[in-house]
């Protein structure tokens, strides 16, 4: 997606916007107090929440960004933010904003930001995925001039279609989509994102 249209998004909305240290600790620390990102905070809530946690401190660990891409992040020429909107709480985040955020620090000219969802809905709302406030969802944008120069999210493509195919059937329940989800998370180790990065970086340079 290329586009260059006016949105919420303003300098001050990016200054405001938090580093991944900060969102992580804000995550921790919320639960901590036996809260969420979003103020939801049920017993099911709170437990997604330190389960994700768990999963985002394990690939914060583990993660590793091939070299080929490495290469692609260092040689990255034009400045530019990324501005994820997410929340702790959601699984797919924790899964992938590791990797993201290791690429970001890859590159001299990204810089990653993120905001969390219910906390701006008018911007979650020009960055729906059929029609749907699905997080995360990565805003790339230029840096001079703000605008939006692509989207990315909520997960990679191959993960998305089998994930919504299985929450189609009604012979699979929600909670077993989503174990198969995770499953395929581990197996895959992020190589199917950074695949995805490598072209949609030559798109945004």
């Amino acid at each position: 997606m290329n586009t260059s249209t006016e949105t919420t998004i303003t300098r001050e909305l990016i200054e405001d916007a938090m580093d991944y240290e900060a969102y992580s600790g804000l995550t921790n620390t919320l639960l901590e107090e036996g809260k969420t990102t979003n103020g939801d905070n049920r017993d099911v809530m709170l437990e997604y929440t330190k389960m994700n946690l768990h999963r985002s401190s394990r690939w914060d660990r583990r993660a590793k960004i091939s070299e080929e891409l490495q290469e692609k992040l260092a040689g990255f020429s034009r400045p530019i933010t990324w501005l994820v909107i997410t929340e702790g709480w959601c699984g797919d985040a924790a899964q992938l904003l590791p990797f993201i955020n290791k690429m970001a620090e890859a590159s001299p000219n990204i810089t990653l930001k993120m905001i969390l969802r219910d906390e701006y809905p008018e911007v979650m709302d020009e960055f729906l995925t059929n029609g749907s406030r699905s997080i995360p969802k990565l805003i790339a944008l230029d840096d001079e001039s703000l605008d939006v120069i692509g989207t990315w999210g909520p997960r990679p493509a191959i993960a998305h279609e089998k994930y919504m195919d299985e929450r189609a059937n009604p012979d699979i329940e929600n909670a077993k989509a989503a174990e198969n989800l995770h499953l395929w998370y581990a197996k895959d180790k992020g190589k199917t994102l950074q695949a995805e990065f490598m072209e949609l970086l030559e798109e945004w340079e």
